[in-house]
């Protein structure tokens, strides 16, 4: 119960351009032999992604995120390529991008058109392992609360086709444009939930519950909740806080509920609030206190975050891990440091170069 897996995509770089290359299937491919199921194609080809098994806990996921990292880097090497973690690249254009040649991926291209071909983003999912789907519901219910707390400090990905976007975390306005994203309302039950993902199938909506691409949800296939929310981070201190803090989050809730207590249930529209200052601002905004009904720094309610889930880490294991929070928050978020970099530069190359060297940090 409570166990993790963590999904990166990575974005492939020509290191003498430091443009996207359409290069995924000979990553895919080379990875076959040592990584198996665990390297998977995107629709875009410059976007690879890897998965980890399923980790009890998240000092096995640290080590899966290492290794799976220090793969792709040897693979793409062997092709001439690096890699790199951004929720966006900063000047690469999508028109200029194959796409992966899949009959799924197609399908996707004819029904969703240029919203499907734009969607050139990068993310980081995380799974979190419940008792049940029944139970899983109503802790998607209440967890959606902190996903504009835990966006926050995930925001990577502040240019897009060449321009500074004005947004910390730019991806989700990207991926807004898909039908069935970001916040989920409220379900009552499981079968509330089961009601809505079937009328879709009846519809011809989707085909299945894979389609429904929120920022949290119950997994179609898996008894997991998975948090979809993120840019990917460029270090691996930052996934693995981030994965440690979501799972936190789902065990305090749990813990609540088996107390007879819950957290409260916020709505979509008040949470969006919050989700659009946390992609504008990152950690350097303000978030809304629903509670006080006022304003406070990004920051203030994320240590609050921290104690609201103080009592679970240690039996998670994940102390330390939680603790590279405050550091991210000292450090400022991966769009900071990108900005910055471009503040001192004016150059977009060096921005792409200073996240290839972020994202090899640790392995």
């Amino acid at each position: 119960m409570f166990t993790l897996g963590i999904e990166e995509e990575f974005q492939i770089i020509d290191p003498t351009t430091r443009e996207l290359r359409s290069h995924m299937q000979q990553i895919v491919e080379g990875g076959k032999n040592t990584l198996k199921e665990q390297v998977k194609a995107e629709m875009h080809q410059s976007v690879v992604e890897v998965g980890t098994n399923i980790c009890k806990d998240i000092h096995e996921a640290r080590k899966e995120v290492t290794y799976l990292r220090k793969m792709i880097g040897e693979i793409a090497a062997e092709q001439g390529l690096v890699f790199a973690a951004g929720g966006t690249h900063p000047f690469s254009r999508w028109q200029d991008q194959e796409i992966t040649d899949h009959p799924r991926y197609h399908a996707i291209v004819e029904s969703l058109q240029d919203t499907a071909r734009g969607n050139l983003i990068f993310g980081l999912h995380v799974h979190v392992g419940i008792p049940s789907r029944e139970i899983g519901i109503h802790l998607m219910n209440q967890a959606r609360y902190f996903l504009p707390h835990i966006y926050a400090l995930s925001a990577n990905s502040p240019f897009w086709l060449g321009r500074n976007t004005g947004f910390k975390a730019y991806r989700t306005k990207v991926f807004d444009k898909f039908p069935r994203t970001g916040i989920p309302d409220y379900f009552e039950s499981v079968s509330d939930y089961d009601n809505y993902v079937n009328l879709l199938i009846k519809t011809n909506c989707i085909d299945n519950g894979k389609k429904i691409w929120w920022d949290i949800r119950l997994h179609p296939f898996f008894e997991t909740i998975e948090f979809r929310i993120c840019d990917i981070p460029m270090r691996i201190d930052e996934t693995i806080a981030l994965a440690a803090l979501m799972q936190a989050v789902i065990v305090k809730i749990y813990k609540l509920m088996k107390a007879n207590l819950c957290f409260r249930n916020y709505g979509r529209a008040l949470i969006n609030e919050n989700k659009w200052r946390a992609a504008r601002y990152g950690l350097s905004g303000k978030l809304i206190d629903f509670g006080k009904q006022e304003e406070v720094p990004t920051k203030d309610l994320i240590y609050e975050l921290l104690e609201f889930v103080d009592d679970v880490v240690d039996e998670l294991g994940s102390r330390n891990e939680i603790k590279y929070i405050e550091t991210m928050m000292e450090n400022g978020t991966g769009a900071d440091r990108q900005l910055a970099i471009f503040e001192k530069t004016g150059d977009l190359k060096d921005v792409v170069d200073y996240m290839i060297s972020e994202t090899k940090a640790g392995i």
